[in-house]
């Protein structure tokens, strides 16, 4: 699902608000001059950081990350627990 208040953002510098309501959304910039955008550009556009909630929301609670290196150590818990995590959402390269 696109989050199109970042999308907006992201592909218009200039835009400092957007309003949304239940059947629009509307841009608007520093003047509060509305900025006309594409839907399907924002359609189309990809969070850069994506990978970031996709990674939080695999890991382990914190309370278990804890007790795996309590009893595995820390090493254990970057190759076992963590890098499978990272290789299966890769940050993306520029």
């Amino acid at each position: 699902m696109v989050d199109y208040h970042k999308a907006i953002r992201s592909l218009h510098p200039e835009v400092v608000k957007v309003e949304e309501t239940n059947d629009s959304i509307t841009a608007y910039d520093v003047n509060d001059n509305v900025v006309s955008w594409d839907k399907s550009l924002a359609d189309d556009w990809v969070d850069p950081e994506a990978y970031k909630y996709k990674r939080a929301a695999e890991y382990p609670a914190l309370s278990e990350q804890l007790d795996y290196i309590y009893h595995n150590g820390v090493e254990s818990w970057k190759t076992n627990m963590i890098q499978p995590v990272k290789d299966k959402y890769p940050k993306p390269t520029e």
